[in-house]
């Protein structure tokens, strides 16, 4: 959460993928500055705000941070307060009156919290009829765990899981929960969804992604992906490590130009 870098980069794929979906597409030159112009963005576990102030620079006419953590706030603070305004709130308890928000983002943080379905449910509370929110969320049944680099560690029971991270030193007990492809369809179950996972995979020069696809291995990896027939690739969703997915309160279709993998549907209300 501390490297700047890298939250850079994934705040860089975040803005892409809001672009295409809002079809406010930042042109050959790549310049972000616009595509959240005169739009009300909130980033909901921001932590050191790094990903609220790319969101404050592509134009958001008002971007906000928050979060719990009261020492990180203010060390945001001291840095983007000029752009991003932080606040410390309890995620299922949002201090916005309804409608109120027209971006959220809400990236690899369900895993982290005690309810994600009451965080869920509040952001559906504060989103505009017209708004999007922009999902980052991991899958139990993705291989490698992300923050333990230990394989398969997702998919144990919390007593074995606590004791898998202990044997490998690399904590005292495993505190994340993630869920399932379908459980995380009925964890946003009053929302549409779409899925832009595989486009972004197929086409990471587009969504800011080109550091996932590195050296000739990784081309070729990314032309597989662009060439295997989408039944195939329906097959893999199960086990997907993540998924990035926007969500909307009401019907809608991305309104960016064709992509060579196009985003679907997840699901409907």
């Amino acid at each position: 959460m501390l490297d700047e870098a890298k939250r850079r980069r994934k705040a860089a794929k975040i803005i892409a993928v809001l672009a295409h979906f809002l079809g406010r597409d930042p042109g050959s030159d790549g310049d972000r500055s616009s595509v959240l112009d005169g739009l009300t963005v909130a980033d909901i576990g921001c932590s050191a705000g790094f990903i609220a102030d790319e969101l404050a620079s592509a134009g958001a006419r008002c971007a906000l941070g928050v979060d719990i953590d009261v020492p990180g706030l203010r060390k945001a603070a001291d840095r983007f307060g000029d752009r991003v305004e932080f606040v410390c709130a309890d995620g299922s308890a949002l201090p916005f009156a309804d409608g109120s928000i027209d971006v959220l983002v809400f990236n690899h943080i369900y895993e982290h919290v005690v309810d994600p379905d009451a965080i869920v449910a509040e952001m559906h509370r504060v989103l505009a009829d017209d708004g999007v929110l922009y999902l980052g969320l991991g899958n139990r049944l993705g291989v490698m765990e992300p923050h333990y680099k230990l394989p398969f560690l997702s998919y144990l029971p919390p007593s074995l899981a606590d004791r898998y991270v202990r044997m490998f030193g690399r904590a005292d007990q495993y505190y994340e929960r993630y869920r399932t492809r379908p459980g995380l369809r009925r964890m946003l179950g009053d929302f549409h969804v779409w899925d832009y996972s595989f486009p972004v995979l197929a086409s990471p020069e587009r969504f800011a992604g080109g550091e996932l696809f590195a050296g000739a291995a990784g081309r070729a990896a990314q032309g597989t992906l662009a060439r295997t027939p989408r039944v195939a690739l329906r097959a893999l969703l199960p086990v997907v490590p993540t998924y990035l997915w926007i969500a909307t309160k009401t019907p809608r279709r991305p309104l960016g130009p064709r992509l060579a993998r196009p985003p679907e549907p997840v699901r409907t209300p």
